[in-house]
């Protein structure tokens, strides 16, 4: 029988967490699908103890329209650099159906 994993060292926090984590690349054919689907990214963070209890901060406004994805990867690179101990996730926001299309963490915190 598989050893069971202690809770606190296993937190996912959406659905890649479960995969290894991603690297430079895989997240940028992330960032292409959202822009693809016409979705609008937006960039959320939060202190890692908040994670679970409270809402995630958002930086800035979301990005209505954007399809540059360079742009995007640097608005997440700035809000990493001005908070360095949060997580960081990128949101796609689904305009026709009104809610989140995709989310996932790209910078975890300490």
């Amino acid at each position: 029988m598989a050893d069971v994993q202690d809770y606190k060292q296993s937190i996912k926090y959406e659905t890649f967490s479960y995969l290894p984590p991603l690297n430079a690349e895989q997240i940028r054919q992330q960032i292409q699908f959202i822009v693809a689907q016409g979705w609008n990214p937006a960039v959320e963070h939060v202190e890692p103890a908040r994670s679970f209890n409270h809402y995630w901060y958002m930086w800035k406004l979301p990005m209505f329209g954007e399809q540059n994805v360079d742009r995007i990867l640097a608005e997440l690179e700035s809000c990493h650099r001005e908070h360095p101990g949060h997580h960081v996730r990128l949101i796609g926001y689904d305009n026709y159906a009104q809610s989140q299309g995709t989310c996932f963490v790209v910078f975890r915190g300490d």
